[in-house]
């Protein structure tokens, strides 16, 4: 019996070094505009390594889920989404680390998706308020798009239709973004239907969308 428990502790013993030594379920992975440093979500927290490779190196620690990092333009900043007061809230941190700034206070849920190319603004999306006009209203599970200042204040609704992992043009002119038609799960593999997400490009200026994938599948 004795060594039957000792098997078994050293058999979780290497289970728990191997998964430190080989960790999984990294995600989230942003590199910087100058292609320096990439950023990337592991258990809950947010950590930084050289794109060319090397050590780790936390930039939150906290005991709240911090995930979906996004990087300024300047590759100084990175907001990012954190569920510190309950419901998931934009902040911001220095690439250096340091203290995180909260940026939005809303009960919904809030996810950074870009900034604005002169960095003033975060484009994020929640499900805030729709327009009693649209036909999806009220459902809470389709987003909106919305912006606030990287110091925080009132936010913009920039769209009322779903609008996800928005990227904005150099001139602030187009933005690229996937739709949402329904309650798929992002990450369901294989999965072909008529809900899964499509590719869209919205004209500021013309204020018109033009979807330019085809595909029956994410």
């Amino acid at each position: 019996m004795k060594q039957i428990l000792t098997l078994g502790v050293l058999v979780l013993f290497t289970a728990l070094v191997s998964a430190q030594s080989d960790p999984t379920w990294m995600r989230y992975s942003s590199i910087s505009p100058d292609g320096k440093t990439i950023v990337f979500t592991f258990k809950g927290d947010l950590y930084k390594v050289a794109s060319t490779g090397g050590t780790a190196v936390a930039l939150t620690m906290h005991e709240a889920h911090d995930f979906m990092p996004v990087w300024s333009h300047d590759s100084k900043t990175i907001a990012f989404a954190s569920d510190r007061f309950g419901n998931f809230d934009i902040f911001t941190i220095s690439v250096n680390g340091g203290e995180a700034k909260r940026v939005t206070y809303h009960s919904a849920q809030e996810y950074p998706y870009d900034f604005t190319q002169d960095d003033k603004n975060i484009v994020f999306g929640s499900s805030r308020m729709d327009l009693a006009s649209n036909r999806q209203f009220p459902t809470g599970s389709m987003p909106e798009l919305y912006s606030v200042g990287v110091n925080g204040g009132r936010p913009t609704q920039l769209l009322t239709t779903p609008a996800e992992d928005v990227k904005v043009s150099k001139d602030g002119s187009k933005w690229i973004y996937h739709d949402k038609k329904g309650g798929e799960n992002i990450w369901r593999k294989h999965h072909t239907s008529a809900i899964t997400r499509d590719i869209w490009v919205y004209d500021v200026k013309a204020s018109k969308h033009t979807k330019i994938t085809s595909f029956n599948g994410e």
